[in-house]
């Protein structure tokens, strides 16, 4: 089985392209989190009275700086008027997104992922329809490990996971719980917060559950073109069908 990695750039009426059209220097990340978006600014040059109007209009600023390396900005907004988003569009052809999407000199910059080249070719033509498509490259990947570029959407790994699971999972994980051998026990875990032992532990397993389902999508792509089966698995189902 081939993975197919697609990197292309598209031109069409967005905030973000228009104003790294603007400013050449720019370049600027762009995030998509589970309720919010997170962009990154850096330019080489210090930034103009315009440049730094249009940064304040594009959602709260977490961080900022100007140095001799010069102009580094994060800022964070709502995603409330991204509707009908590319990104939709690249979940419809069953293609994986690899953020981030970068917008630099008037261009967004994406790549993708699939395990049909078919679905690739399709997704190109539907965006081919209403905005500038310039494909950069398009790759086979076979038989070798997936690129280290591909890295989970951070939204997608802890969707569904609330507030309470997540606050157990990063208690156990800070206090050694899932070292060799563990540093602490479930028992010492729910002494150091306000919920029963058993709650505390309904809280953890729920976590790990849906973290390990919502990552069960990457780590079919990381391991769908390795030729190793350390665990046997394949020659294991075949021996017990042989049984039967």
């Amino acid at each position: 089985m081939s993975l197919y990695e697609a990197s292309f750039r598209v031109k069409h009426e967005c905030p973000y392209r228009e104003i790294s059209e603007r400013h050449p220097d720019l370049t600027i990340r762009e995030w998509y989190l589970s309720d919010c978006q997170v962009v990154e600014l850096t330019s080489p040059e210090a930034p103009t009275d315009a440049l730094r109007e249009e940064i304040a209009e594009m959602g709260t600023i977490l961080h900022e700086s100007v140095d001799a390396s010069g102009l580094h900005v994060v800022t964070q907004s709502c995603l409330c008027s991204l509707e009908d988003s590319i990104i939709e569009r690249f979940e419809e052809y069953n293609c994986l997104y690899q953020p981030p999407t970068i917008h630099r000199q008037g261009w967004e910059h994406y790549t993708v992922s699939s395990f049909d080249e078919r679905d690739v070719r399709a997704l190109f033509r539907d965006l081919e329809s209403d905005r500038d498509v310039d494909v950069l490259s398009k790759t086979a990947i076979t038989e070798q490990q997936i690129p280290h570029s591909m890295l989970a959407p951070v939204d997608q790994l802890f969707e569904d996971v609330t507030e309470r699971q997540m606050a157990a999972l990063r208690l156990a994980l800070e206090r050694g719980y899932y070292e060799q051998p563990r540093q602490t026990s479930l028992r010492e875990l729910a002494a150091q917060t306000t919920v029963a032992r058993s709650t505390f532990e309904e809280h953890l397993r729920k976590a790990e559950n849906k973290l390990l389902t919502n990552a069960g999508q990457f780590l079919r792509l990381v391991t769908a073109t390795s030729a190793t089966n350390p665990l046997g698995v394949a020659e294991t189902e075949r021996a017990d069908q042989a049984a039967d």
